[in-house]
């Protein structure tokens, strides 16, 4: 399997107590956060990794090289900022497949790839996204499906929150869901495309319950730290 890990951006919320790397690299009990992302990948059997990289990527290519424990990787360093679907744009002229998974480089969620392809594939549809269901939305926003997971609506962000399924930062699509936009053109995965496109054009969601956790705040990269299921 192919994927992309988005591991370019500056990481603002974050930087009061993580400063001298980028947000992926940021150490949990003594090892870069990425190492949890690619190790649990490793496990379902991942061989190409392109890490679609901006802000201090130096830092990463230095620490990982070529490849990660048999995983090879690629880069995709984006010279001025892209945006999600910008970065995702660009580190798809590293990949081959015509499908690709695509996750953010700042979230641990732990799922089931070979479930979600299967899933994938059991759809007429060119993407799937991963949601979590979360006590409180008011964080993220939330996205809603109908009787047959098909998306139908998502919900911003807002105050008052309340137990709802959110966007886990998990893709897997067809390219040519992203190729139809021209290569270096910033844009919002989020903003352009899922939200504008689910109206016209199927996306399908899958549910997963797995552990998750979103480091991009200092209280919840402060509690993956603490978190001793990791330190087994």
């Amino acid at each position: 399997m192919e994927a992309i890990i988005l591991a370019g951006g500056f990481g603002t919320r974050l930087r009061s107590v993580v400063s001298d790397v980028p947000k992926p690299m940021a150490p949990i009990n003594g090892r870069p956060f990425l190492e949890l992302l690619l190790d649990y990948m490793k496990g379902y059997g991942f061989d190409h990794i392109v890490l679609s990289t901006g802000y201090m990527h130096e830092k990463i290519e230095s620490h990982f090289g070529n490849s990660y424990r048999g995983i090879r990787l690629s880069y995709a360093v984006e010279e001025n900022p892209l945006g999600t679907g910008g970065g995702m744009r660009n580190a798809l002229e590293h990949c081959s497949e015509d499908e690709v998974i695509v996750l953010n480089g700042d979230t641990l969620f732990h799922i089931d790839y070979n479930e979600l392809r299967t899933f994938f594939h059991s759809h007429p549809t060119r993407l799937a996204v991963v949601l979590r269901q979360v006590a409180d939305t008011s964080r993220y926003g939330s996205m809603s499906v109908d009787c047959c997971d098909r998306i139908d609506r998502f919900t911003e962000k807002s105050d008052a929150g309340g137990f709802g399924s959110i966007n886990g930062g998990i893709y897997m699509m067809n390219r040519s869901l992203l190729e139809e936009w021209p290569l270096g053109t910033p844009f919002s995965f989020e903003k352009d495309i899922l939200q504008k496109v689910y109206t016209s054009e199927a996306f399908f969601a899958y549910i997963s319950s797995g552990y998750f956790i979103d480091i991009g705040i200092p209280e919840d990269y402060q509690k993956l730290i603490n978190d001793s299921r990791l330190k087994a």
